[in-house]
């Protein structure tokens, strides 16, 4: 309410009451009060975030001990942004390769390849048709085309070049087109689905910004690579092609982590730290001196991430910004979270043998056609004769990125028959969802901080 007595600079008084239930509790409130009988709460004015509404921050002064995130990973951005899935993603290679051969395909008119990609000649980001068409080769397609991480435990195809992806954020995710690991946070992180923060996966190929269902998924790379050539490829002046390496002398990679905050979580723990180190715990051979290694700190902070305790003790600041991590208490703890948080990492990636030990049949012959995915009594029917069975409901119901995987998965098929290897992938994703739920059981029984 504006008085005409605040001071300059004097911030107003902010004033907050909740009313939850039913619309006629509402009702009846508003109309048996008036604005000076409604019992309001003052709210204290904290900057920088000055929120409008109540928060516990009982646990601030321990949680801003943390290292945050961004600044430990220095070089990071969102994930790529196609804006044109229909042309540009697949889940298939050969069939990626013919959309864009098809797209390029001159003897054809740009409103019919436009139209069967659902396309307009000239959208509002500036995005031409006919000047794609004339500026991409059709010479190269194939070696344009990467893998990519579409949805959590979703990998798929893109043609990553700059004509066809709107936002290709080649600066840090370039970096992904050899071997690298990486993180996947959001910032202002609030779950959506489940009960608690949940927008945290790993990543070794591009990833997509909306890989989470909120959006906004930033990418934090581990290793950066020497400089990559924008301009390379086909010949043709303003050919714009992404991920050619140079053959420069530069060092085949080097770490992205802020030196001070790395050496500060070695030293927490009595350890030293080498960012050229890639195996974990590995030890000079002529010192003995015992080393931590940039992959350790990502697990160690994948395991942190993934725990429930953690979770709930700071969700809301995980509401706010990205997470902030403790640091190590000792060795013993760093490297049994170390331990964990790589086991779930690479379940993740479907890179651990534990994937392939199936826990869940899939019995019935059948057309393999996904027609509506529902779960009934430990069975995920894709069709009306065909389903997975024995699937843990804790798989089912499990959240990620504010997804449930083994039902998103699913939904984004419909409609596609589930080829052989697609009917393993499933498997594993719901041993590496039971499993996941498992270690992080497990990282709750660890002291963290």
């Amino acid at each position: 309410i504006k008085t005409g007595k605040k001071k300059p600079n004097e911030l107003g008084q902010v004033f907050h009451y909740d009313i939850y239930g039913k619309r006629e509790l509402k009702y009846d409130f508003l109309l048996d009060n008036t604005l000076k009988s409604v019992p309001y709460k003052e709210l204290v004015n904290t900057q920088p975030n000055f929120f409008f509404t109540s928060k516990d921050f009982v646990e601030e002064k321990t949680y801003s001990k943390g290292f945050s995130i961004p600044e430990l990973f220095p070089l990071n951005s969102l994930g790529l942004l196609t804006k044109r899935d229909d042309l540009s993603v697949d889940f298939d290679q050969q069939n990626l390769e013919d959309k864009i051969t098809y797209f390029l395909d001159e003897t054809k008119s740009v409103d019919e390849v436009c139209k069967r990609f659902n396309l307009v000649i000239k959208d509002k980001d500036k995005w031409d048709a006919n000047l794609t068409r004339s500026n991409v080769s059709k010479s190269d397609i194939k070696e344009q085309i990467r893998n990519f991480q579409y949805r959590p435990f979703d990998n798929r195809k893109v043609f990553y070049n700059s004509y066809f992806v709107a936002r290709p954020n080649t600066k840090v995710l370039g970096h992904f087109i050899k071997e690298n690991a990486g993180l996947i946070i959001c910032r202002q992180g609030q779950a959506v689905g489940g009960d608690e923060w949940n927008v945290v996966f790993t990543c070794k190929y591009l990833t997509d910004q909306n890989i989470y269902r909120r959006g906004g998924g930033t990418v934090f790379p581990l290793y950066l690579y020497p400089e990559t050539n924008p301009s390379a490829g086909s010949g043709q002046a303003t050919q714009q092609t992404i991920g050619h390496t140079s053959t420069s002398s530069a060092p085949e990679r080097t770490s992205n982590l802020n030196p001070e905050i790395a050496l500060k979580i070695a030293r927490s723990i009595r350890y030293m730290y080498d960012a050229n180190v890639s195996s974990v715990n590995s030890t000079y051979r002529d010192t003995g001196v015992t080393l931590i290694a940039p992959l350790d700190i990502l697990d160690y902070i994948y395991a942190v991430l993934h725990s429930p305790t953690y979770r709930e003790k700071y969700k809301e600041f995980l509401k706010i910004d990205f997470p902030r991590i403790p640091y190590p208490k000792n060795a013993k703890i760093f490297w049994h979270l170390v331990k964990l948080g790589g086991e779930i990492r690479q379940i993740h990636l479907l890179e651990s043998p534990i994937v392939e030990k199936y826990i869940t049949q899939y019995p019935i012959d059948g057309d393999n056609v996904v027609i509506k995915p529902n779960y009934q009594n430990g069975k995920v029917y894709i069709n009306d004769t065909q389903y997975f069975d024995n699937v843990p409901e804790t798989a089912w119901n499990f959240y990620i990125g504010g997804y449930q995987p083994a039902q998103k998965w699913l939904k984004d098929r419909k409609e596609r028959k589930l080829e052989f290897e697609d009917i393993l992938h499933y498997q594993k994703i719901i041993v590496a969802l039971t499993e996941t739920d498992r270690l992080m059981k497990e990282i709750d029984k660890i002291d963290i901080e």
